[in-house]
């Protein structure tokens, strides 16, 4: 194919757009200049509106109800036995989340921009997310045990080296 040819077709779009009517093509334009403003302004806005709106995405791809009864699940296994089924309750029944879920929210708001809000809802929105996150229980059981003896000896540590003093 020649050059002349080349240029032809690449100019048939030009020579369609040209033979729509002067007004219609105002018409055109501000439209496609208006979509692209918008797509560009919603995708560079980081306001607490759209962090409040990816946080949202995140905690519907992450409900944090079922991930508390996960959680309560395998943690339990580690509880004597006629601990578990109180420690369930605790962790499920007996929790506001409604209270949990609004603070994870604001603090997610406060805390990330719009982009990391957004990364983090479509990965946990994801197949693989979602896999990491039926896992999140059992990492959190084995985690605890040692968490907690670590933060005893911690405490333990600390206690030992404050003088008693005593009340005045």
């Amino acid at each position: 194919m020649n050059w002349y040819a080349l240029k032809k077709i690449a100019l048939l779009p030009v020579k369609a757009y040209q033979s729509i009517p002067m007004q219609k093509q105002i018409v055109v334009l501000s439209a496609l200049t208006l979509i692209i403003s918008c797509s560009f302004v919603l995708s560079a806005a980081d306001t607490p509106e759209t962090r409040r709106h990816e946080a949202e995405r995140y905690v519907q791809a992450t409900p944090p109800k079922a991930l508390f009864e996960d959680m309560a699940d395998k943690i339990a296994v580690n509880l004597p036995a006629e601990q578990r089924q109180q420690f369930k309750r605790m962790m499920t029944a007996d929790l506001d989340i409604a209270a949990l879920t609004k603070a994870m929210t604001d603090a997610m708001v406060k805390h990330f921009t719009t982009e990391e809000l957004k990364a983090l809802a479509d990965f946990y929105g994801s197949p693989v997310g979602k896999s990491a996150m039926q896992k999140f229980g059992a990492y959190m059981a084995d985690l605890m045990p040692i968490m907690q003896a670590e933060i005893m000896k911690a405490q333990a540590k600390l206690n030992q080296s404050v003088p008693n003093q005593s009340p005045r």
